[in-house]
């Protein structure tokens, strides 16, 4: 992977039942073991030890010695975090070989992909990327989204959710609809002497669809 590669196809995927590999077993390695297992991985951890306890059940395996070119069989996915340069490098190396995508921690020259920084709030998620660039800038990115996942906009995005899928159900269409008016009227500050009388987003998709 060439130094200044561009990481410009941000995605999000299904993991269910996807193998994936994790090579390396210290805070780093473990924090991605944690959150491939909670997308439905299966994950196959490669590390002759663990630096921090971890729940045991978020893999299928743990291989505990070093990593052998044979751990990538079957593998879709591959993350290497085991803070030494040339067993990452030569991980990143075979599973390039071996047309499967990598990720190297901190070494954006070695990936394939890259992980942005995540914000959740079911169910809206917010990932941020300085394509390599700065994780602790795209960090601080991502606690400032934080501050705009209310409990009012994920409610708000459920109630959509929810809109959207009695309209299709209907036959109708949601493109049809003017969501940014319906967003804009549902989260907009009132002043605390004024009558409440905001519009619903169920009221407000109806109006738009008369």
């Amino acid at each position: 992977m060439p130094r200044n590669a561009a990481f410009d196809y941000p995605v999000f995927l299904d993991l269910t039942g996807v193998d994936v590999l994790v090579v390396g077993g210290g805070r780093i390695g473990l924090r991605k073991v944690r959150g491939l297992a909670r997308a439905g991985a299966r994950v196959l951890l490669v590390a002759p030890e663990v630096s921090v306890p971890f729940d045991r059940t978020m893999v299928v395996e743990h291989r505990r010695r070093p990593y052998r070119s044979s751990d990538l069989d079957g593998m879709r996915l591959v993350v290497t975090a085991t803070g030494v340069p040339e067993v990452d490098e030569a991980v990143s190396t075979d599973a390039t070989a071996a047309g499967k995508w990598v990720n190297a921690a901190d070494r954006p020259e070695h990936c394939s992909f890259i992980l942005p920084a995540i914000a959740r709030a079911a169910p809206l998620t917010v990932a941020v990327s300085s394509n390599g660039a700065s994780p602790a800038l795209a960090g601080w990115v991502r606690d400032q989204a934080r501050e705009v996942l209310t409990d009012e906009v994920t409610a708000l995005a459920v109630e959509l959710a929810r809109r959207r899928a009695e309209i299709h159900a209907e036959g109708g269409s949601t493109e049809d609809v003017d969501w940014a008016s319906i967003i804009d009227s549902a989260l907009q500050p009132q002043p605390e002497d004024a009558p409440q009388c905001r519009s619903s987003p169920e009221a407000t998709a109806d109006a738009s669809r008369s």
